[in-house]
């Protein structure tokens, strides 16, 4: 069957011009500005959520902000030692426990199922799990940790005490990251080209060569925007520090950030005293909680910013 040739000179000028021409496109049209309309939206809200929270905790952070992030949970909004400095070692420890338990078992679960697990039904049905795991709501992971952590009679419960501590919600807040690392490690490790891999195994390379020169490096950025989300959401987590026993009061001591014993001890994190600041009566208790918002904003912005900075470091490494 004969061809038409398209490189003829009367096609490639209709191509040309029909490809040229100005058309006009009503619909794109409509759909930019309400993607336009949208993003604008969002911002103008996350803006007036920030002036206004800034605003209400203004007469704390204007005052002495570091007699604010250094001074202790207390029973009067008046008190010149309030402040959110346990808060601010609880969020840590849970920050390092995410980072130091979700991280590798996440992303090592991902690599295994994405490069070394056998593709059928029980490989599909892990995967199908995980993904309905990230979806299940904060509150029932409470439970589970109260459980397994607190109540079990068991190893893990052995392991951590049996009692309502720091390392009881840590423990807690990682196993409800773990889904969204592995989902979004998944990603990032199927979107490496094929062909980066099939370029390694032809000179000879082995498969943990390929994932620890090539998959790894190639995947970073994608790994650790996930992580960064991940890490924002172990943060901002109120609901199972509350079920498994967050000080919502009071501490009766006032640990440094690096005291390893506070693990085994009671504790209370950002978002528990932002929660209960918000139901007291006093102004001036909301007003703390306000600022205590603002500090925790800051807090989440320098584990993100030092994620951007890693993630940007591989991508120029990866090039």
């Amino acid at each position: 069957m004969a061809l038409s040739r398209p490189t003829d000179q009367p096609t490639a000028e209709r191509v040309r011009a029909q490809i040229q021409r100005k058309r006009s496109d009503t619909t794109g049209t409509v759909f930019k500005w309400t993607l336009l309309l949208a993003l604008l939206l969002s911002l103008t809200i996350l803006a007036v959520l920030i002036v206004d929270v800034t605003t209400d905790g203004w007469s704390f952070l204007s005052g002495d902000i570091g007699a604010f992030l250094q001074g202790t949970l207390r029973s009067r909004p008046d008190d010149p030692v309030l402040g959110v400095h346990q808060g601010l070692v609880g969020s840590f420890w849970i920050a390092v426990m995410v980072a130091a338990l979700s991280f590798p078992i996440g992303i090592g679960s991902a690599i295994y199922l994405e490069e070394y697990a056998t593709r059928n039904r029980f490989t599909r049905f892990i995967e199908v799990n995980i993904r309905n795991l990230a979806g299940v709501p904060s509150v029932v992971y409470g439970l589970l940790g109260l459980y397994i952590f607190v109540e079990n009679v068991g190893f893990m419960s052995a392991f951590t005490g049996g009692r309502q501590t720091a390392l009881s919600g840590g423990l807690t807040i990682a196993i409800l990251v773990l889904p969204i690392v592995i989902i979004t490690a998944q990603e990032a490790v199927r979107a490496v080209p094929q062909a980066l891999k099939e370029g390694a195994y032809g000179v000879g390379a082995t498969r943990w060569e390929v994932t620890r020169t090539q998959i790894l490096p190639y995947a970073a950025p994608g790994i650790l925007t996930g992580t960064l989300l991940s890490m924002s959401r172990a943060i901002g987590e109120a609901a199972p520090l509350i079920v498994i026993g967050a000080v919502s009061g009071r501490l009766g001591n006032d640990p440094g950030f690096f005291a390893f014993d506070q693990l085994d001890d009671a504790f209370t994190a950002m978002p528990i005293v932002i929660t209960t600041w918000t139901r007291q009566p006093e102004d001036e208790f909301r007003q703390a909680a306000a600022a205590a918002i603002v500090v925790l904003l800051v807090f989440v912005l320098v584990l993100n910013a030092t994620a951007i900075f890693l993630r940007n470091y591989f991508e120029k490494k990866r090039g």
